[in-house]
């Protein structure tokens, strides 16, 4: 799937598409930093609202991005946590709080939003059910990859997992606190650390493969991506501090109910 004719606006060619096997009845993209209305530290496309920017230039970025969208995305509060909500159509002005969410009806939309955590964005094969993960290093340790994995409720092996952008393993340094949630009663998590100095190069990427792969997911794409390391295109928490957020989307296309 690439999705590129469904966005089709010269503000969001930056947007990133999904190189994945999902089916064509889904649809999923990442944005960057590029194409809004913030400015400042949030410069341009900023998409969250406790951020410390413009509320006014929020909702103008959040405008925008809502005229490429089949609906109002299903915005969470995001805790770093291991809570997964299914998408209600009805509730989306609730905002629950949770780090995951699913969705199974056409045209609901699952969304998360990172500034260096790892986004990941699911669907399964069949194309009747679409999920997104927000996967900090807390929520990671603590299992909200698994937990998104059993909310489908079927074999993890009919999952397909895409990573999106997120801090790279050459500049996410970690202090021996962080290794040490991941590696104890696990030595194969040590794969993903690199001693630089007193500190640790922590891999996100490899540790999120591990944990799906862990938990039966076969089919995982993306990853390659920093924020830290692209200024230009990508909002980081950890370089800047005060800063923007970026939104990976996935939903299922309006018209598959009725070619199903």
């Amino acid at each position: 799937m690439t999705g590129v004719s469904k966005i089709g606006d010269s503000k969001m060619n930056d947007w990133i598409i999904p190189e994945w096997p999902a089916p064509a009845t889904v649809s999923a993209f990442s944005t960057t930093r590029l194409g809004g209305f913030s400015e400042g530290p949030w410069r341009s496309f900023n998409l969250g609202l406790k951020s410390g920017d413009d509320a006014e230039a929020v909702r103008r970025n959040r405008e925008l991005l809502r005229s490429r969208l089949p609906a109002e995305p299903n915005w969470l509060q995001q805790v770093h946590g291991t809570a997964v909500v299914r998408h209600n159509a009805g509730n989306e002005a609730v905002n629950p709080e949770a780090d995951g969410q699913v969705a199974s009806e056409p045209g609901q939309v699952c969304v998360v939003l990172s500034a260096d955590c790892l986004p990941v964005l699911f669907c399964n094969r069949a194309g009747t059910r679409v999920a997104a993960a927000h996967a900090g290093w807390r929520g990671l340790a603590a299992g909200i990859l698994e937990n998104t994995v059993k909310a489908f409720n079927e074999s993890p092996v009919e999952i397909l997992a895409w990573l999106g952008p997120s801090i790279g393993p050459s500049v996410y340094e970690v202090g021996d606190d962080v290794r040490d949630v991941f590696v104890a009663g696990d030595r194969g998590a040590e794969s993903a650390f690199r001693q630089r100095g007193n500190r640790w190069l922590f891999d996100l990427y490899a540790m999120a493969r591990l944990r799906l792969e862990r938990a039966g997911v076969t089919a995982i794409s993306g990853g390659g991506f920093c924020t830290f390391s692209e200024p230009e295109r990508f909002f980081s928490f950890r370089r800047d501090g005060q800063t923007g957020r970026m939104g990976s989307f996935v939903w299922i296309d309006s018209g598959a109910a009725e070619s199903s």
